[in-house]
């Protein structure tokens, strides 16, 4: 049972409440710490580094060059922090290591705000076709009938525009190179990874005991955010899912409010310095059941099935069957059929919140050190509750290794 602290009461919630500015629950985050003040975001250094690697990815899978729009990608390579708008913006990167960014003119000074490599700047007016400089800057380095990569989240307008503008060029899936360098994070990322999950565990452990009969999840959300915030990290999204709700992986857009004797799913991250942390905790407010207790041990256990069973070498895919195998043999699936766990046991973690590879049947891509992933082997039961204990680790060189250590009981979640 989670400990409660009054500071409205419960009748206060049923009107005052209702009416007070999510503001108002976010108010109470005094003395706590800025948990990430010592954090070292990533340099310049570890960007050229993650650039050679490319390089040797670009060779070994036979491609030219690779292109890159804004997103988490742009920002692990170049450090340049933009969006995508109809106005192409883009990283080109060739098999020798040379680096342009095409962007449009009236934005170059912001682009170079955040370039954090060096790297050709190309600029293109409103009358100019931008794969066209992206093709002729291709030319000058006799790839006009090349093999080029496109990250595999390229919107399409702008492979159409690339084939359209190079012709006697290939263009494939660059993925074989921006996951061999994403998915294996150097100690730099781990670290960052480190101090978002210690964020978000302190998060919840200010949250939960201000919890109170009447709560909305905008208003649990509101404070999970605030101290979130308060302790140094930036707040990536706060689910909360409140008694049938939390048979829903995602959720209910029916009303829901805290009452007692049922479940409270919270799934929680945070960002520092653009990494990211994910964690997810079940309870129960007041009393739980034999049943509410009994789905939550099973589902607690499935998480120490996936973390045994995290071996290095082993396909990713083997995790999941794992845990499914251990479900089934409790009564619940079977495979991914309700009652028990629809989804994947678990998914990549690291500048995105969902990242390949997956934890998820079938898939083949052997766990290596550096790869970091979620363990949520959820538990639902449509028209009842559902039970998600989600903590991230990533592979050592030893093994797997927590992010955050998944709670011991029910009655303490928050360990």
């Amino acid at each position: 049972m989670i400990q409660r602290r009054q500071f409205l009461g419960t009748a206060a919630l049923g009107g005052l409440a209702a009416s007070l500015p999510l503001s108002a629950w976010a108010a109470d985050t005094s003395g706590l710490p800025n948990l990430a003040v010592n954090a070292v975001p990533i340099g310049a250094v570890e960007r050229v580094a993650r650039i050679a690697k490319a390089t040797q990815l670009l060779r070994a899978n036979d491609m030219d060059a690779l292109l890159i729009e804004p997103g988490s990608s742009l920002v692990y390579f170049t450090g340049v922090q933009w969006w995508r708008s109809e106005r192409l913006t883009a990283a080109v990167l060739t098999r020798e290591g040379e680096l342009a960014v095409v962007t449009p003119f009236f934005e170059e000074p912001s682009v170079r705000e955040s370039l954090s490599v060096e790297a050709e700047v190309l600029t293109w007016n409103e009358d100019d076709n931008p794969l066209a400089s992206v093709a002729t800057w291709l030319g000058i380095r006799g790839l006009t009938k090349g093999k080029i990569g496109v990250e595999e989240t390229v919107r399409y307008f702008a492979v159409d525009g690339l084939e359209k503008a190079m012709p006697g060029a290939t263009v494939v899936n660059g993925a074989p190179v921006v996951r061999g360098c994403r998915m294996h994070k150097s100690p730099a990322e781990i670290a960052l990874m480190q101090v978002a999950n210690d964020i978000t565990i302190a998060a919840y452990r200010h949250t939960a005991p201000r919890i109170e009969v009447g709560m909305t999840p905008a208003q649990i959300g509101a404070i999970m955010a605030a101290a979130t915030s308060a302790l140094g990290g930036k707040s990536e999204f706060e689910l909360i899912l409140l008694g049938e709700a939390s048979a829903y992986p995602h959720g209910s857009g029916n009303p829901q409010a805290v009452k007692d004797g049922e479940v409270v799913l919270m799934d929680c991250g945070a960002t520092v310095h653009g990494y990211q942390s994910d964690i997810s905790r079940s309870f129960v407010y007041g009393k739980a059941t034999p049943r509410q207790r009994q789905v939550w041990d099973e589902m607690r256990k499935g998480q120490d099935v996936a973390f045994a069973a995290a071996k290095l070498g082993t396909p990713a895919g083997n995790v999941d069957d794992a845990v499914r195998a251990y479900y089934e043999g409790l009564g619940w699936g079977p495979g991914y059929k309700l009652p028990g766990t629809s989804h994947r046991t678990g998914h990549g973690i690291g500048l995105d919140g969902h990242e390949p590879v997956n934890l998820v049947r079938g898939e083949t891509t052997k766990l290596a050190p550096g790869m970091c992933f979620s363990n949520e082997p959820g538990i639902y039961i449509p028209g009842e509750f559902g039970i998600r204990l989600e903590d991230c680790f990533h592979m050592a060189d030893s093994g797997p290794k927590w992010f955050s250590e998944p709670p011991p009981s029910i009655d303490k979640p928050f360990g």
